[in-house]
């Protein structure tokens, strides 16, 4: 059996590249395809020496640093690449991958990040992140937008299976493509976050700091609660903001980024890991479960996925300060929520099954 992985493209080791890492340990044989390879010489371990196919991307002015401005192109490019020798064509797909085009006799396995998320339902945030709410420079991207929607729409019809990453992925895809998938959440390191069942006496919130996250409502939500502290962990673009919240409260620790044992240990010993973004998934959440630590978490997106209510976390309901107050508090009232059974959760997410899923439905 051949098989084909198509890969969206390859700038750094990220959450996509590790759920690719595992496809290609499930289908050692496989050969690999992408858009384009910029990938640094010290994040490229884990392809094992396999060099990528890539499209015309590739060979563009300026692709090495400015290969999203060709977004416009993919489309194109990604329908360039010639599959008919492959019997399994899988993709991993966060904006055009999926659009790949293949045959009868093959079989097209889309694995699903995200419909695309500028594209869809947060076009409107997209643009004012960017400055793009007006002029003739708003126009031209609200126009290519349009034109990427007509095509994701259509491309969505070809792969013969789509996954999706949580079932909040599912249910965008359901909306935006008119299709059902199957969930399969992604890889976890599990052994990379052993299990503590000693706690200290902080609480966590540890992402990239952008303003989807919202880390600096939790801050402002422990700001109000002196009698708890509460460490952040990363930086990123709301940095400033986080730091703004946090100040004059001596009770919130800003730590920065910090290293991958720091941040192990950190998450280890906290009473329980906050988080207060929608995310489509949250790999941050599982980790903390793997490390025996309890999550409190917004009730929407990967958390509904990942939390047990009352076993091993609590939802709750709004992004607001009060309503992380009242579910850290409720967290503080109950009954003490075991380490074993976060880890027990955790166990649902490992690197092991979700290789042995894959390799269930593609036929090995």
């Amino acid at each position: 059996m051949k098989i084909a992985i198509v890969h969206e493209w390859l700038d750094t080791y990220a959450g996509s590249e590790r759920v690719l890492e595992q496809m290609l340990i499930a289908f050692p044989e496989a050969d690999l395809f992408a858009l384009c390879d910029f990938l640094p010489e010290n994040e490229r371990g884990f392809l094992n020496g396999r060099v990528p196919k890539t499209s015309f991307i590739q060979r563009m002015p300026f692709a090495r640093k400015r290969f999203r401005n060709y977004l416009q192109l993919m489309p194109i490019a990604v329908e360039q690449f010639d599959l008919a020798g492959y019997d399994v064509v899988l993709s991993s797909s966060h904006a055009v991958a999926k659009g790949v085009i293949t045959g009868p006799g093959q079989k097209h396995i889309s694995y699903v990040h995200s419909p695309m998320r500028y594209a869809w339902d947060l076009q409107g945030q997209y643009l004012r992140e960017a400055g793009l709410t007006r002029g003739l420079k708003s126009i031209y991207t609200r126009w290519l937008l349009h034109k990427m929607r007509l095509w994701d729409q259509a491309s969505a019809a070809r792969p013969d299976v789509l996954l999706a990453n949580s079932s909040y992925i599912a249910e965008r895809i359901g909306k935006a493509w008119g299709r059902s998938a199957q969930v399969l959440h992604p890889p976890v390191d599990l052994d990379g976050f052993p299990m503590q069942r000693e706690k200290a006496g902080h609480f966590l919130v540890a992402s990239r700091q952008v303003p989807y996250k919202r880390v600096e409502l939790v801050v402002e939500a422990f700001k109000g609660m002196p009698d708890l502290t509460l460490k952040v962990v990363g930086d990123g673009p709301s940095g400033p903001r986080v730091r703004a919240a946090a100040a004059g409260a001596q009770n919130v620790q800003v730590l920065g980024r910090v290293s991958r044992g720091e941040l192990v240990g950190l998450t280890q010993s906290a009473r329980a890991f906050v988080f207060a973004a929608e995310e489509d998934f949250g790999i941050a959440m599982v980790e903390a479960q793997a490390a025996g630590t309890p999550l409190i978490a917004y009730g929407k997106g990967g958390a509904v996925d990942i939390v047990r209510p009352g076993e091993t976390g609590l939802l709750f309901p709004e992004q607001s300060v009060a309503s992380i107050q009242a579910a850290v508090r409720a967290f503080l009232a109950g009954p003490p929520l075991s380490p074993e059974a976060c880890r027990d959760n955790a166990s649902r997410f490992s690197e092991q099954g979700f290789r042995k899923a894959l390799q269930e439905m593609v036929g090995t």
